[in-house]
């Protein structure tokens, strides 16, 4: 056993994401950055992930600068750290390398000293090209291992075993993650990390693996999991018994829950067991006193109410009680004899001692993420089809085999999740499973995310993409996203950079319209500078009216991010009308009910409790029904199998289609699907525009 552990603290990126949504402000950030520089940790993660697309989301704020801002406080103190997705980077995409190349070496010359580089499938051809150029520009490569569990398949009956029926043979053991570090390390990674996603491996499980890693490697090895099913802290703990190198914690405030374990509790178990952690732990608490006020306001910013939070606790001053002091020395009693049934029991006891969040049992009994579950519950509550989430939820192990058995880890958990439901309507519905299927899933099993951990079966492949071959991506094909000048900015590049370019080809939804806000802004204050100082008129004040319509409400407490409708508009029963953000989700406020748009009575950016108005429909005027046509279009209808927005028509009225043909491409649950005719030949009547918000069995087109 190790008696030096370095720690990586998460707080600023995957603590801050896990718990509070990636909200944290610049200004929030510099209050705890001299005590950072103080406190001396091996590493901070403090890039990547959710956190360059939600600075300019929700902050309006440069990601680079972030970046650059920690460096100039921290120095060389500790190494930051950025997470990437292999080849995808920070997106979903797969980018050239000329695009790798320059973002691996804009990051390290902006601060960044470790890429902690992970692919949703484990394929290591993924990782290739991000390791060779983190390398080349003198960062630290940290490839991560993505653990993940098998499916729970059904316990086979009697007869079935009689039968000779056999469920499918494990695949992730030890020797598959252990397999995948050799292979990393052998392409050139300067450490290993353990990427426990979910938090779903178990105290025994961790020590077995750590072991054997450090067998069959010579590099240094990490541990990152999540507390969400329990099993967090314990895992940790025996981690730490098996000799791992380095383990990945966050400070108190933003400790326990969803969130990695609270780095106080680690410190007590180390000092027990005689290792150091080169940490120090005064700074710390300087750092845990600007948390707690920081946590205070992103309670309001984000919630709108405070979340339950933890004791205060301060290990250098504060007598650790008596029933935790019991269940520390049976903690660590537990981890040198290997009794991790008992090491558990007492991790937990202390959590709940100090009041982090329990376990939760559902992710724990279906051995699925947390941000899975909750994005297949935001999904159907949308749909308003919760009744068949059960149905989802068991459906999961069918469609994960089926497209090869990946990894549940961002992106092809929610992947994996959303065509769960898309398969549980279809039966619903009395359709085939898969007649519905996202795009993001055809990808996934036409071979365009990388090679899966299992092969999938070229029949299964053709009834889903159309081909029995796997087939990659094709980079070749790769186009840059335009950078048009801007007449509203007195006609600068959007992307003046390369940087802002970067920006652009990694989060082109999001940069375009922040890049564009700075841009118009920075021109018009330049505008206001030249032009004689006038009288600035008082601002209209909005005043609400009575309400005499219908009103449409928040169903849960969130953050309005966007509004759909403008006050005049007409609106359909089913129609999106405003944006909440809650949970970390976005979530679709839809209209039951049609009419014209009264009042908004929010704004964007408002914080709003459960029940509150967002809106005032009333009765749309009558409107005098056009002429029938002489001759009714008459045909074969194509319709939506699931609510959801056009977002494309692939064909005109007069196109000859063929059965199998895509006609429309539809976005519902965060996801593209493509809508298909199951009849050939010609495009009659299109009876949708893009943009518009469709129904189920709504009618799209007809064909004659």
């Amino acid at each position: 056993m190790s008696k030096v552990l370095k720690i990586r603290d998460l707080t600023l990126r995957d603590g801050q994401q896990s718990s509070f949504a990636t909200r944290m402000t610049q200004e929030q950030i510099d209050r705890c950055l001299p005590y950072y520089k103080d406190a001396g940790f091996f590493a901070m993660e403090v890039w990547g992930g959710a956190v360059p697309d939600s600075v300019m989301r929700y902050l309006g704020e440069n990601p680079w600068t972030r970046l650059e801002s920690i460096k100039a406080a921290v120095g060389d103190v500790s190494k930051l750290t950025a997470l990437s997705r292999g080849r995808n980077l920070f997106g979903y995409a797969p980018y050239t390398d000329e695009i790798i190349e320059g973002f691996c070496r804009n990051s390290i010359e902006s601060g960044l000293g470790i890429m902690r580089i992970f692919d949703c499938l484990n394929d290591v051809d993924n990782v290739k090209s991000t390791i060779k150029y983190v390398k080349k520009y003198g960062g630290i490569a940290d490839c991560a291992v993505c653990y993940t569990v098998d499916p729970k398949y059904p316990k086979l009956s009697f007869w079935d075993k009689l039968r000779g029926k056999k469920n499918p043979a494990l695949v992730f053991t030890d020797d598959y993650f252990v397999g995948k570090a050799k292979e990393l390390a052998a392409l050139g990674a300067d450490m290993i990390t353990i990427k426990d996603m979910s938090g779903l491996i178990p105290p025994q499980r961790v020590s077995a693996l750590i072991k054997k890693l450090k067998a069959a490697v010579s590099i240094p090895i990490d541990f990152h999991t999540h507390c969400t099913p329990g099993y967090g802290l314990a895992s940790v703990y025996a981690a730490i018994a098996a000799g791992v190198d380095v383990v990945d914690t966050n400070c108190w405030w933003f400790g326990g829950g969803t969130g990695a374990p609270a780095l106080e509790l680690v410190y007590l178990f180390c000092q027990k067991m005689g290792v150091e952690l080169g940490v120090n732990m005064e700074a710390v608490a300087k750092i845990n006193a600007e948390l707690q006020s920081i946590r205070s306001e992103l309670n309001v910013s984000v919630f709108g109410k405070d979340k339950p939070a933890p004791k205060a606790f301060n290990p250098l001053t504060d007598a650790v009680p008596a029933e935790v002091e019991a269940e520390l020395n049976r903690a660590v009693k537990a981890a040198q004899s290997e009794d991790f049934a008992t090491l558990l029991a007492a991790a937990q006891a202390i959590e709940a001692y100090f009041g982090f969040p329990a376990p939760n049992k559902l992710v724990q009994e279906a051995e699925i993420p947390g941000g899975m579950y909750s994005n297949m519950v935001a999904q159907l509550q949308a749909l308003k089809a919760e009744d068949i989430l059960p149905r989802a939820m068991e459906l999961i192990p069918t469609v994960r085999l089926s497209a090869g058995l990946p990894p549940l880890v961002t992106p092809t958990s929610q992947i994996v999740g959303a065509q769960a439901v898309n398969c549980a309507l279809d039966e619903k519905a009395g359709r085939a499973m898969y007649t519905t299927k996202n795009n993001q899933f055809v990808n996934l099993v036409k071979g365009e995310y990388g090679k899966t951990p299992v092969a999938i079966d070229p029949e299964f492949r053709f009834q889903i993409c159309g081909v029995r071959e796997e087939t990659a991506y094709d980079i070749s094909k790769y186009q840059r996203q335009p950078n048009p000048q801007l007449a509203e900015a007195g006609g600068v590049l959007l992307a003046e950079n390369e940087k802002e370019e970067l920006l652009l080809e990694l989060f082109p939804l999001v940069a375009k319209p922040y890049l564009t806000n700075v841009k118009k802004k920075a021109y018009e204050a330049t505008v206001a500078a030249s032009a004689p100082a006038e009288q600035e008129a008082p601002a209209a004040v909005d005043v609400k009216q009575p309400i005499t319509g219908k009103t449409v409400v928040a169903p849960l407490p969130g953050k309005v991010i966007d509004i759909k409708v403008k006050v005049g508009d007409t609106v359909a029963p089913g129609q999106e009308v405003v944006l909440l953000e809650a949970m970390k989700m976005e979530n679709s406020i839809t209209a039951d009910f049609g009419g014209v748009v009264k009042q908004i009575l929010v704004a964007v950016g408002d914080n709003v409790a459960t029940d509150a108005i967002i809106l005032e429909i009333g009765d749309a005027a009558p409107v005098a029904k056009p002429a029938a046509p002489a001759t009714a279009v008459t045909g074969n209808k194509v319709v939506a199998p699931l609510p959801g927005r056009v977002i494309s028509l692939k064909v005109k009225v007069g196109d000859a289609v063929s059965a199998g043909d895509e006609v429309a491409l539809l976005e519902a649950m965060k996801m593209e699907n493509s809508i298909t005719s199951d009849y050939s030949g010609t495009v009659q009547q299109i009876c949708v525009a893009e943009g518009e918000n469709i129904a189920t069995d709504a009618v799209i087109m007809i064909i004659g």
